[in-house]
């Protein structure tokens, strides 16, 4: 990674993760990577569900920990694809269209969920009804009400439920060290954070057409309302209708926004308001619903503002540098994926005075390891807390949420009440927190 010091005196330092960012982190050795899963006959067996690029991707990083036993998929090519492939199923797998019949195979230890967004917590609490540990891809949820039927899930069965924002585990834990440098107080007391995650984009109108054979599209639709296939709609772009999923909002805000809750300890809480300061919608909206059904409907840009109950901001925008920014009053830290910048006297003694290793820890819930995939098969294995929980996972994502519904209603201040997870006197409002499922998909605890 690079590190970026100095106040006037601007220095890169390009360090590796056995190197000077071991020193920086403190001498914390790699927790066991998969532990109980190394000999053959202890590797457990896997499932996919979702096998489309980010699927079929969290999958070959899967296989390095178990062997793969079934693969389901609407769209029969993108089964068969992962079926064959000798880097999931190794043609061994039997692949399946529906993924219910996954789940009533008992020699299916974990399943690993790469479906678009909408599909997500209802496959996780199918899939942990049944008895599987599930590592499924972010953003884990469609909508606020979604999210805490996940976390009541997760106690009710004990699984290991694993979201893959991995940014709490890879990428040389440079967001591990920002994080622990804030919270030990190397840049003081924080005054702002700042979350960028770049823009949507526009598109259509999109024309009408017919399903493709080998694609089940009632099935894709799930949940969602049944509607005509439109190409625009169906992977990769279903993110950016409001239908399926968040826009950049809930995609990357899954990361950064996770990142800055990470950093300000507000794990277990959120915002009390949410501000709209700037945002562009693509299409007319009337009663928080796009007017038209041919358009990407998410928004293009936005600047929003979710404050917290000690005063602290968090500005969510679309036109700064994908990364997370901490501004101190002793300091200011930048950090994205291929480095972090680190200004202020405050960190200045980083090396002379490294951060603990009981807080590293603390912070990945006992775990070190450096594989974000690797930290869920050693849960797995021990029944510890993954590095990125539904607990955390859905606070964060709540305030991502929160923001997508005051600019689909056009730009109101939203009161939020963290404790009782509801928006303060505005019944429009609160019936965004959850939505309306199509018979025969709705999500049941």
């Amino acid at each position: 990674m690079f590190v970026r010091t100095g106040g006037d005196r601007r220095e890169f330092l390009r360090v590796g993760a056995s190197g000077a960012a071991l020193a920086m982190l403190g001498e914390a050795p790699r927790a066991a990577l998969g532990a109980g899963f190394r000999a053959k006959n202890e590797r457990p067996r896997l499932a996919l569900i979702g096998a489309g690029g980010q699927g079929t991707w969290d999958a070959i990083r899967a296989a390095h920990f178990g062997d793969f036993v079934a693969v389901a998929d609407v769209h029969k090519g993108h089964a068969e694809k992962a079926r064959d492939s000798d880097r999931v199923g190794k043609k061994k797998a039997e692949a399946f269209e529906d993924y219910r019949k996954i789940l009533d195979r008992n020699d299916v230890d974990a399943v690993i969920i790469g479906t678009p967004d909408h599909w997500h917590t209802k496959i996780c609490i199918d899939a942990m009804n049944a008895g599987k540990d599930v590592y499924c891809e972010k953003p884990l949820t469609l909508t606020i009400d979604e999210g805490k039927k996940l976390r009541e899930s997760v106690e009710k069965t004990g699984r290991v439920l694993q979201v893959g924002s991995q940014q709490r585990s890879d990428h040389n834990k440079v967001f591990l060290l920002a994080v622990a440098l804030v919270r030990s107080g190397r840049i003081g007391k924080i005054k702002k954070v700042t979350a960028a995650i770049g823009g949507g984009p526009s598109g259509g109108p999109f024309s009408k057409e017919t399903p493709p054979p080998e694609l089940n599209w009632d099935m894709w639709l799930g949940q969602a309302p049944k509607v005509d296939y439109i190409a625009k709609r169906a992977d990769p772009d279903f993110r950016w209708w409001y239908e399926y999923s968040g826009g950049k909002l809930t995609d990357w805000g899954a990361h950064h926004v996770d990142v800055a809750h990470w950093g300000l300890d507000k794990e277990k809480t959120g915002p009390t308001t949410i501000e709209v300061e700037r945002a562009v919608l693509p299409v007319p909206y009337k009663g928080g619903f796009a007017t038209v059904d041919d358009c990407y409907n998410t928004a293009n840009s936005f600047l929003v503002r979710a404050t917290f109950a000690d005063g602290v901001p968090l500005e969510i925008r679309d036109d700064t540098e994908n990364g997370v920014t901490f501004q101190g009053e002793g300091g200011r830290i930048f950090v994205t994926r291929d480095r972090i910048d680190l200004d202020g006297g405050a960190v200045a003694a980083l090396y002379k005075d490294p951060i603990p290793e009981s807080l590293l820890r603390d912070l990945r819930h006992g775990k070190l390891d450096d594989d974000h995939m690797a930290n869920f098969f050693a849960c797995c294995g021990d029944r510890g807390k993954p590095a990125s929980d539904v607990w955390s996972h859905h606070r964060s994502l709540t305030t991502c949420h929160l923001a997508n519904i005051a600019i689909r209603l056009g730009g109101r201040k939203l009161t939020w009440d963290p404790e009782k997870e509801a928006i303060v006197g505005d019944d429009e409002a609160n019936g965004f927190l959850s939505r309306p499922q199509r018979a025969g998909f709705e999500i049941v605890v």
